[in-house]
């Protein structure tokens, strides 16, 4: 009965230990922040992955990712400074720079840090654009507009998080207006893209006439490279056979090997028997022995 006891008793401290271990050991991954508290205040930060521990039942383990996230803010009208209306349909490229930070202000919710850029980003493309005449917009469209949204971005830092990128994926015009800009948009962008493409070709032509010449060069080399290693591989089979045969006894003997080989090969299979005419060199070898 006793030994019955201590060994239940032994189990109750394997599985008790086992327990305290699963309660205390966790894993950050390469793309985790961790963060460790204690009655709901953040005890550690943790930045590099691995395997860590902290007090069972005592503390509690939270992780922030580290990756780039996305934010597809919806469309929204602006008005330029002549009053003129606008869509602008944009995302942001954000991620959180002080974890600590983060789960204070925000609690650690990405649904909260969008709620803030929305606000923040919506803010500064209004400041932006109506700040700009319709015409000023157009000549800006690009990456000379989106930087000056995000020159106008602030107080964003305050919460942990970074915004990295804004990109506007549409800035519609007024239907009134719109075919016209169009038009003169696409002859602009045609003109560009002949001048890209003209300047892509002469750059082309002459990588390729480059390329074949050096290629031409490498394959003439290779060539010859082959040729002498081929010379050589055959001097050294002609000297090898050469040996081989060289003298009466090694000509017999390979003779010999060679067709006891062949009587090998030739017994392949279920069918053993061979049937062979008493000329045969196979045949040879039994009446010579």
């Amino acid at each position: 009965m006793k030994k019955k006891l201590g060994k239940a008793f032994g189990i109750l401290v394997v599985v008790a230990a086992l327990v305290v271990l699963a309660n205390s050991a966790f894993v950050i991954r390469e793309n985790q922040y961790g963060l460790v508290r204690q009655f709901g205040r953040i005890e550690r930060v943790i930045s590099d992955s691995g395997l860590y521990f902290k007090i069972p039942f005592i503390q509690e383990k939270d992780t922030v990712t580290k990756e780039l996230l996305l934010y597809d803010i919806a469309k929204s009208d602006v008005i330029t400074q002549d009053k003129k209306s606008m869509i602008v349909d944009s995302f942001v490229l954000w991620h959180v720079t002080d974890p600590r930070t983060f789960a204070q202000t925000l609690n650690t919710s990405e649904q909260n840090a969008e709620g803030r850029i929305n606000v923040t980003v919506y803010n500064s493309i209004k400041n932006v654009i109506s700040s700009m005449t319709q015409s000023d917009i157009i000549a800006a469209r690009g990456q000379k507009l989106t930087n000056l949204i995000m020159e106008n971005v602030s107080g964003i830092n305050q919460y942990g998080i970074e915004i990295t990128t804004i990109e506007i994926k549409l800035l519609d015009l007024p239907e009134d207006n719109k075919n016209a800009v169009f038009e003169r948009m696409i002859s602009e962008r045609e003109n560009i893209a002949a001048t890209y493409t003209a300047e892509g070709n002469s750059d082309a032509q002459k990588i390729r006439n480059s390329t074949d010449k050096e290629t031409a060069l490498m394959l003439s080399e290779a060539e010859k490279d082959a040729e002498i290693l081929k010379a050589e591989g055959e001097a050294a089979y002609m000297k090898e056979i050469a040996a081989a045969y060289d003298g009466d006894m090694k000509a017999d003997f390979y003779s010999f090997t060679r067709s006891l080989d062949a009587l090998k090969n030739s017994v392949k299979g279920g069918n053993k028997t061979v049937i062979l005419d008493k000329d045969s060199p196979i045949t040879q070898i039994f009446y010579n022995r």
